[in-house]
């Protein structure tokens, strides 16, 4: 079972209680289990789903008081969890503890960068620690579980949830992926009071939507969608989630949360799952809009049989399992698996020792808030910064100059968040204005205008900003994506700064001072005329609630920029879906070339990212030796080490993210110009030279082939140790075995 061996032994002591109660229930009582409903009791400011799922507390309540209801979500507050928990083990027959579980997406009330910003820092323990300071407030406000992480790999900026998510990538969300369930969950077991059920979602392909618009219908090969979309997930198992949130759309015709193949077959019969599977909201009630069930009756049994194990918010397990038992449509163990299944995800939580476990509002006050995690907030929002041009060495700015701080984000504090900040503290957000007064040394010397609206012009907007601008040695134009331009259900068919912006940016150059760009964005943008010719371009997504303190930080040199992109910024919208493990085709194009007709490449822009994943600068000047490689053949039972020395030739210390890439010259099936197998991080002061060195094994080379198995095969393969997906010198090697190898991975 893939969980400490310490919740093992929490499950395995309650093994008999669990068959006793699930022997003693009714039907109904076992489809009550299967029900979650949103928390009509606490504390939700903001409404985060389409439908109103509040409910009528008196209602919910004689649920509860009836064993209907196994879950409720989206609530929280430590007082009022425990007299919830009080009508379930004082009302109820059988006293069966509730589950609570709620978004906490990015934090809970201490708002980190959202998960897409974060992906930047290419740091794994970073994300495990704000997953783990996460995980301590909701644990301490009662709340169970998670729908968190997100694990879908975006390749389409112009879908909005890309901002959930770690980007592009296969293995740097598989490796964030894991590092987020082991952050939520802890090292103590899942019934330490810290520890909170990690959900990974959304099973699987949801990020894939046609046109990357929202819910739409995704349609792969059976490569693709193991080869990129389920890795995440598998990892996710691997790292010990005990849940799987099932997805919204259709997976080559068949919706998701029907979908047997991927919530059984693959899931359970393959990866050995023994957690619990909930919908997405109304997913599985959503069987029917997709043509795929008759009416709700149909979709319950369409997704309960397909391993769909709790109904999230339709209502339709509690209303149509019964008579489907009785019918024989489902059957009675069926049933009763799904009930085992969450009952004992219940017992390795710890709730039947002590299901009151986070209602001690003395622990919530001391945790929720607490001071470490609001430094833990700066530092992730400063290591998510991504520094994308710096010409002439603008950056980083001098304290005591004179800066014009322009644009819809210079003094705003409501877009610091980002999506799926439910709970955090308002008081608490941190404006660029702020966090630039606070580093300065005289606060003075700041004006500040926002000159532009986000997406409307302001009247007078852009002659106050000129006149805010006039005596400035610089400007500073905090521009892009306001919170809902990002997110569930904000698709985007132009990827770009929004016009009003544009023509602040267009005034602003004509001043001709220097520019510096803060992009605030959920996505990679298209960049285009004077935003692209700014002499300084910064990336600086949704950095959570110490948001100005952490831009200030990298801005001003107190800490230089270390993070790199982990999705491709793209030369025009129309590129998308974009991302930089293309395949070559049969007539790949010359990217050094503007103009080359019958290549791959579309007629306006070249076959390239703009700014490319894994690319961003420091404030020193990192050069690349020539490859050095152990041997130039990989032995099939053997190691090869190849290695890079990079110098720091600047002024200033700086942090390298040193980048391998291979390439299958030759396969069974096309490969990938290059794929990400390795990163390794190193800090260089002015003038140090160091060696970073790599050790490539064969399984690191291997495929998903035809036969839908994971295979190794031997031949020529291409290797980078690059600073980003389009640079880096290149060599070669052999890979010297037998025909091939494949296992049932």
């Amino acid at each position: 079972m893939p969980v400490s061996a310490q919740a093992s032994r929490t499950v395995a002591r309650h093994r008999q209680k669990i068959e006793d109660l699930i022997a003693a229930m009714t039907v109904e009582e076992k489809a009550g289990q299967l029900n979650l409903l949103a928390d009509p009791f606490r504390w939700m400011p903001t409404a985060v789903n389409p439908l109103d799922g509040t409910g009528d507390p008196a209602r919910v309540t004689a649920l509860i008081r009836e064993g209907k209801v196994g879950s409720l979500f989206n609530g929280i507050g430590a007082e009022t969890g425990r007299r919830i928990q009080q009508v379930a083990m004082e009302e109820s027959r059988l006293k069966i503890p509730l589950l609570f579980a709620a978004d906490v997406i990015h934090g809970l009330s201490t708002i980190f960068p959202v998960p897409l910003a974060e992906a930047a820092a290419f740091d794994t323990e970073l994300a495990r620690r704000t997953a783990r300071a996460a995980a301590i407030e909701t644990a301490a406000s009662a709340v169970h579980q998670t729908y968190a992480p997100m694990v879908d790999v975006a390749r389409d900026q112009r879908w909005g949830r890309n901002v959930e998510g770690a980007g592009e990538d296969v293995l740097l969300n598989n490796l964030l992926a894991a590092a987020r369930v082991r952050g939520f969950q802890g090292d103590k077991g899942l019934d330490d009071r810290d520890a909170v059920l990690a959900t990974a979602k959304h099973m699987a392909a949801y990020s894939a939507a046609v046109g990357g618009m929202e819910y739409n219908t995704t349609d792969m090969s059976e490569q693709t969608l193991r080869g990129v979309f389920l890795p995440p997930f598998k990892a996710s198992v691997d790292a010990g989630a005990l849940s799987i949130m099932s997805a919204f759309n259709d997976v080559n015709g068949v919706p998701a949360s029907g979908s047997r193949k991927l919530l059984t077959d693959i899931l359970r019969g393959e990866w050995g799952f023994e957690g619990f599977v909930v919908s997405d909201y109304t997913s599985e009630q959503e069987l029917v809009a997709h043509g795929f069930a008759e009416d709700g009756r149909d979709a319950a049994r369409l997704a309960f049989n397909a391993g769909v194990d709790v109904s999230m918010v339709s209502g339709l397990y509690l209303e149509h399992l019964p008579g489907l038992v009785a019918s024989g449509e489902v059957s009675m163990a069926r049933l009763d698996e799904a009930v085992r299944r969450v009952l004992n995800t219940k017992a390795a939580l710890g709730l039947f020792d002590d299901p009151y476990r986070g209602t001690d509002p003395v622990r919530e006050k001391a945790v929720v808030g607490a001071r470490e995690h609001i430094e833990l907030s700066r530092e992730a929002g400063r290591k998510s910064v991504v520094l994308l041009k710096n010409d002439n060495g603008l950056l980083p700015l001098n304290k005591s100059q004179k800066i014009a701080l322009i644009g819809p984000f210079a003094d705003d504090v409501d877009n610091v968040w980002g999506p799926w900040t439910i709970w955090g503290a308002p008081e608490r957000r941190v404006s660029l204005e702020a966090g630039f007064r606070a580093a300065m040394s005289d606060p003075q010397r700041l004006t500040i205008a926002r000159g532009s609206g986000v997406e409307t012009p302001l009247d007078g907007g852009i002659d106050q900003a000129v006149a805010a601008a006039h005596d400035a040695d610089v400007i500073v134009l905090a521009i892009g994506e306001a919170t809902n331009m990002s997110g569930e259900a904000q698709s985007r068919t132009e990827i770009v700064v929004p016009a009003p912006q544009v023509a602040l940016v267009d005034a602003m150059t004509a001043l001709g001072k220097p520019i510096v760009i803060l992009l605030r964005n959920g996505r990679a943008l298209a960049l285009e005329g004077n935003v692209k010719n700014a002499q300084a371009i910064v990336v600086t997504w949704f950095l959570g609630e110490q948001m100005g303190h952490a831009v200030a930080d990298v801005l001003f040199g107190d800490h230089g920029p270390s993070a790199r992109l982990p999705i491709s910024f793209p030369h025009k919208s129309g590129q998308q879906p974009y991302s930089y493990d293309r395949k070559t085709t049969g007539r790949p194009a010359n990217p050094d070339l503007a103009t080359e007709e019958y290549k791959s490449r579309y007629r306006e822009t070249p076959n390239t990212a703009l700014y490319p994943f894994g690319y961003g600068l420091t404030y020193g000047a990192i050069s690349y030796g020539p490859i050095e490689m152990q041997s130039d053949k990989l032995q099939w039972a053997g190691t090869l080490n190849v290695a890079v020395t990079v110098t720091n030739t600047g002024s200033r210390a700086a942090e390298e993210l040193v980048q391998l890439y291979i390439h299958d010259r030759v396969a069974s099936l096309t490969q990938p110009g290059r794929l990400l197998k390795d990163f390794k991080r190193v800090s260089l002061r002015p003038g140090q030279s160091e060696k970073v060195t790599f050790t490539l094994n064969p399984r690191q080379l291997g495929f998903i082939g035809a036969d839908e198995t994971w295979r190794i095969e031997p031949g020529l393969f291409d290797v980078w140790l690059a600073p980003h997906a389009q640079g880096g010198a290149t060599a070669t090697f052999q890979l010297i075995g037998p025909a091939s190898i494949t296992d049932g991975r």
